[in-house]
């Protein structure tokens, strides 16, 4: 199977810039509502994951902060998942990561799972805390990498929340991109607390529960060789242009009390919604390329896929596949 550096090998002297207009879909033109998944262990990745309805379910607070860090570390660790950059708005986040191992979905069943339980139980949410499953798009150059991370440093400040990056109050990476210490954080460990029948009365977030984590981001590959000051003129640069940029619009500031004064289970009424990408790429050659490898991947999937849930389980599913869930038959004669 080629990866996304097979496919960058081949992009070379092949240089096309992907405009505005190509949005990078699911091949044939269509989307699909559940994508099928194809993870490579090399490759960064976009994480989006949305609150339900748009709610702003993960409005910023210091408890919110702080739970959510608690869970972020813990799942990073746990997963050996490798951070490059996060946001967390009110009502979704992003992420950008590397898992070698190629556990992204544990991963993020894990954070997803947490965040809902332990932040839903702040915010008095006993429903459906995620709108849907999250999308995970593959990162192939690094221009596009750069502009990935500049869409996260923008949060709060396009949207005319705050007037300067530093300003948004929910939990974010650009400390630590600008050279911060790796942030201590605490994971509220539950289960410790559900064990010990007679502490049930206690405080969920109390200290007795909270086991230490550090929440670190790992450099990205293509700035590992610059010295932290070189890196930390580059990303203030960044901020600089993004803020300089949002200063021309017209429109008001929100404001940061405002931000943390909304109700956590506001229902916009209109909701932005965009459609999945299927990749994120500043060159065409590297996304017909990339829809090229997709669709013979599908191909495979879905070939070994009628052949494992036929109850082959010798099937042979394409690297990187994440194989259909198969509930368990009785034998014959057996209850």
């Amino acid at each position: 199977m080629r990866g996304v550096k097979d496919l960058a090998r081949l992009a070379v002297g092949r240089v096309e810039r992907v405009g505005p207009d190509d949005a990078p879909s699911l091949p044939g033109g269509t989307l699909m509502g559940w994508p099928i998944r194809m993870y490579d262990s090399g490759a960064m990745y976009f994480v989006t994951l949305r609150c339900i309805q748009g709610r702003l379910l993960l409005r910023p607070s210091p408890r919110t902060n702080e739970v959510i860090a608690g869970v972020l570390a813990r799942a990073a660790r746990a997963c050996s998942v490798e951070l490059f950059g996060f946001i967390f708005a009110s009502n979704h986040f992003h992420l950008i990561v590397r898992a070698p191992e190629r556990n992204l979905p544990r991963f993020m069943q894990f954070l997803a799972a947490n965040i809902s339980r332990k932040v839903g139980w702040l915010t008095g949410w006993r429903g459906s805390f995620w709108e849907r499953r999250y999308s995970a798009e593959p990162i192939l150059d690094d221009e596009a990498l750069f502009g990935r991370v500049r869409y996260l440093l923008a949060h709060g400040v396009k949207e005319r929340l705050v007037r300067r990056c530093r300003d948004w109050p929910g939990l974010n990476s650009l400390r630590l991109m600008l050279g911060a210490a790796p942030l201590p954080a605490r994971w509220f460990n539950w289960t410790r607390r559900w064990c010990d029948r007679s502490q049930l009365a206690t405080d969920r977030y109390a200290s007795t529960w909270a086991e230490s984590e550090e929440l670190s981001l790992t450099t990205l590959p293509s700035l590992a060789a610059r010295s932290p000051k070189a890196r930390r003129r580059l990303w203030l640069r960044t901020v600089a242009a993004i803020e300089e940029e949002a200063a021309r619009d017209p429109r008001p500031v929100f404001g940061v009390r405002a931000v943390l004064a909304q109700r956590p289970q506001f229902r916009p009424t209109r909701p932005a919604r965009r459609p999945r990408p299927l990749c994120h790429t500043s060159l065409r050659i590297l996304l017909e390329l990339f829809r090229a490898h997709y669709r013979s991947y599908l191909e495979r999937f879905r070939e070994a896929s009628v052949a494992w849930r036929r109850g082959h389980l010798a099937a042979s599913f394409p690297d990187g596949a994440v194989r259909p869930f198969l509930w368990s038959v009785p034998l014959p004669g057996t209850t």
